[in-house]
């Protein structure tokens, strides 16, 4: 199995082309999100909206990487939500043509891995209501559904979800 790892985002134009041809490989999430067209990702507003999660106190804006160096993934982390206190998963993201070779499942671990050994025990995330397979898959790492409600920033209707760390 490949190693894995997830290393700050650094904006850097090779960056961010691999971020968009991340986005652009995931047309379903482009079309749930409703956040960018699939067809046509703007570089610009991706490394903008980047840019500003990563400028928020206790965010972290992660690269994944295979042992070839290839960009397989995001993931955006946020060190304590402001309401609950928790460590959020805020996007994990993976190459569409990855899918389904449990990359995102590693991602997850090493996420929830680097959370434990801090000593945090839970995590959460949101899911859109309108991916049910977003919601089988994180269903299938052991999270359960807590709550239902709309996000934050884009009030888009969300299955908050939660896993005990401890």
């Amino acid at each position: 199995m490949s190693q894995l790892t997830l290393t700050p985002l650094r904006f850097s134009p090779e960056e961010i082309a691999e971020v968009v041809g991340l986005y652009a490989s995931n047309p379903e999430y482009c079309r749930a999100a409703g956040e960018y067209d699939p067809e046509r990702v703007p570089a610009d507003r991706v490394e903008a909206d980047l840019r500003e999660e990563a400028g928020t106190e206790g965010c972290e804006v992660l690269l994944a990487r295979d042992e070839r160096n290839r960009a397989v993934g995001l993931v955006c982390l946020f060190d304590r939500h402001p309401v609950d206190g928790h460590p959020w998963i805020g996007l994990l993201l993976v190459h569409g043509s990855l899918h389904r070779q449990r990359i995102g499942g590693r991602l997850a671990g090493l996420v929830e891995e680097r959370y434990r050994r801090e000593g945090r025990d839970g995590i959460r995330l949101a899911v859109l209501e309108n991916t049910p397979e977003s919601s089988a898959f994180w269903t299938s790492l052991g999270w359960q559904e807590i709550d239902r409600r709309t996000d934050r920033q884009h009030g888009r209707p969300c299955i908050v979800m939660h896993k005990r760390l401890a």
